[in-house]
């Protein structure tokens, strides 16, 4: 392959890679990602019932569930269900004060014994004037204008009597809320299943569970048997839903699967919103391959992630209880494009049949027991919990890994956010933290990296002697690429040699990339106190209300001065680049070189405009690391072609990749 040909193919290949990388991140997006529509269907052959509630709950006709891969049954209303429960109240456990012990404010809800809203305590909102503790977890509204709330009840089915209860718009009774000497806080709900003449049926108790300094929430459901004769129930349960987009130009939102292999290896399904938003139902959570227990479902965003795990009984490794998970995606103003804000991730659980023995027998009642998760996605928090490290948590962190496989982005990246975080412990500063970051990756791949750019000065000098073989054995393919061969073996110089150091580089600043693009620490994390506030977002010195870009369809709304910055950078990084020799004969390639000295410090400015601080800071730092680490390269370059045009050898393969004096030639030689 020519130097040319060389160099083009390195340029393309960089292009792409970094195209696909501000792709990725969501560069050109300037407003959610599209997801999904709630299309809920009626489940075929249940009866649904009458509810029969106690004051502040309607008596009107329950809406049908979504379907669940459960046999249709067949109606025979013989009896007439109800659910009683009781007046409507929302009662809060933990806090959202950060001076508190507890990780998160819990707003509970009587309706559907559900969650309302989640609050974290040490996390706050994206409003910069008035930041406020973040809103995990929300009301989520379906197609149908049904209002939707995480962990709610909703189809309960008499299997027995082939009718089914919607639990989900019933308000159950509040049974109060217990403080520990522990601080730890409980709150109970309860709802009545009665028969023909208000006959009690079943009991339902369910009960929140939280714990100071907790980011989980223990939550159990009872199912008692009130009858004398043997019942056989089974229900559905919602999961979390109503996470607000995290990422600042993509939507990172999704549901993930986790599951245990044979080997005891934790792997994970994922059903992203491109592929949600493709079904246009819900889709079910199973592992790729088909094997593995069920461990977890996730409602996952760029930071965050509400997972949900139900516990095995005492003498079983695994819950073989979970008859059906899926994911959906609720979009309530029907929107095409599913880009207006309104739009949310959800998880749904179907439990299978469970047999209760006549009321005072010892199986009259069965207990399911959920653990919840709401928190951060981070690794350092994951390796120091046993269950959460066990469970495998750390399946929810998502890296971009764009054309390199995730067995090698994800160890290096882990270990690039382990460097960071030892750094943090010293400089307490993470915009210092990655600028010193970037300088200490550049130093340690100096060698490589200075070894491909003199191996493409080298290329670049012996272009003409190439051109001139290229030309004598143009009809002989064979003995031209041998000639080549010869000609780069002699003067110690490879084709090879000028991208595949760039190419062996190329996983490290990916890992690098997305190290800095995931980092929970860096949501909020501040550079300097009046400019770059926050390194998960755009640097943002001066703002103003938004302008729509013509055509583009970009939205700009401040003057970010680092995207402005980096495109110095990129300028005086390719005035710094090694001119080919024989561009100056070659039309094409001076214009491809000039073409590369316009693109590199527009196209790049301009895609991450709008960009997080903290990648954009990251870019700028390693462009700017590159403008003096080739300053330096050019200078030995310089250095050695003075050395040999005053006498010495040039490097060839055979002086080892030693500069030597070359030897004087005798007077007279016998």
């Amino acid at each position: 392959m020519s130097p040319r040909k060389s160099v083009v193919v390195v340029l393309v290949c960089f292009c792409l890679l970094c195209g696909g990388l501000i792709f990725e991140s969501g560069a050109f997006r300037t407003s959610a990602s599209p997801e999904g529509i709630d299309s809920p269907v009626a489940r075929s052959g249940l009866l649904l019932l009458q509810q029969t509630a106690e004051v502040n709950v309607p008596g009107a006709a329950l809406t049908p569930l979504p379907p669940t891969p459960q046999p249709q049954l067949q109606p025979a209303p013989s009896e007439v269900f109800g659910a009683v429960g009781g007046p409507s109240r929302r009662t809060t456990v933990g806090s959202a004060d950060p001076k508190s012990a507890f990780k998160f404010q819990l707003e509970l809800d009587s309706k559907g014994a559900a969650i309302r809203t989640a609050t974290f305590s040490g996390f706050k909102d994206r409003n910069y004037r008035d930041p406020q503790p973040l809103v995990f977890l929300s009301p989520a509204e379906s197609g149908n204008g049904r209002e939707m709330l995480s962990m709610a009840n909703r189809g309960l089915v008499l299997v027995n009597q082939q009718q089914q209860l919607s639990l989900d718009a019933l308000s159950w009774r509040t049974l109060g809320a217990e403080t520990t000497d522990a601080g730890d806080q409980t709150v109970s709900f309860e709802a009545t299943i009665t028969g023909s003449q208000d006959r009690p049926f079943l009991r339902l108790v369910k009960t929140y569970h939280v714990k100071p300094d907790s980011y989980l929430v223990e939550c159990s459901l009872t199912i008692d048997n009130l009858s004398d004769e043997t019942q056989k129930v089974r229900y559905d349960l919602g999961g979390p839903l109503g996470l607000e987009r995290e990422a600042f130009r993509e939507d990172m939102r999704s549901i993930i699967g986790g599951y245990q292999g044979a080997q005891g290896q934790i792997t994970r399904s994922k059903l992203d919103k491109k592929t949600l938003l493709k079904a246009g139902t819900p889709l079910p959570i199973e592992p790729k391959n088909g094997g593995g227990q069920f461990l977890w479902a996730a409602a996952v965003n760029k930071y965050f992630a509400a997972i949900l795990v139900p516990v095995p009984d005492a003498n079983d490794a695994f819950c073989d209880w979970i008859s059906g998970r899926t994911g959906r995606l609720y979009n309530p103003d029907g929107d095409r494009k599913a880009d207006t804000g309104d739009e949310t991730v959800g998880l749904d659980f179907s439990v299978a049949s469970a047999t209760l023995a006549p009321a005072g027998q010892p199986d009259s009642a069965r207990t399911y027991n959920f653990q919840l998760y709401l928190g951060p996605k981070d690794k350092s928090l994951f390796d120091k919990n046993e269950l959460y490290k066990r469970l495998g948590f750390v399946q929810t962190i998502d890296f971009m890994g764009c054309c390199c496989p995730a067995s090698i982005i994800n160890p290096l990246a882990f270990a690039i956010l382990a460097i960071m975080k030892a750094m943090y412990t010293v400089i307490h500063n993470y915009g210092v933290v990655i600028i010193i970051l970037v300088f200490l990756m550049r130093l340690i791949l100096h060698p490589i990296t200075k070894k491909s750019q003199v191996s493409m000065s080298k290329m670049s000098q012996l272009a003409p002697r190439a051109e001139e073989i290229k030309k004598k054995y143009a009809s002989n393919k064979a003995e031209m690429n041998k000639k080549l061969m010869e000609l780069y073996r002699e003067q110690g110089a490879s084709p090879i040699m000028g991208f595949l150091p760039m190419m062996v580089q190329m996983p490290i600043w990916i890992a690098l990339w997305s190290a800095v693009y995931t980092s929970i620490d860096l949501r909020g994390a501040a550079f300097l106190p009046f400019w770059i506030t926050d390194l998960s977002v755009p640097d943002a010195l001066i703002r103003w209300s938004p302008i729509t870009i013509p055509l583009l369809g970009w939205k700009v709304e401040s003057l970010n001065v680092l995207p402005l910055l980096m495109g110095v950078a990129f300028y005086l990084q390719q005035k710094l680049m090694p001119t080919q020799v024989n561009a100056a004969t070659n039309p094409q390639m001076a214009q491809q070189q000039k073409m590369m000295m316009i693109m590199m410090p527009l196209l790049f400015p301009l895609m991450l405009y709008n960009g997080p601080s903290g990648v954009n800071l990251y870019i700028m730092a390693s462009t700017f690391a590159g403008v003096i680490e080739q300053h330096v390269i050019r200078k030995h370059i310089r250095a050695r072609e003075e050395a040999e045009a005053q006498g010495l050898v040039s490097v060839t393969s055979k002086t080892g990749g030693k500069v030597k004096k070359r030897k004087p030639k005798p007077f007279y030689k016998f």
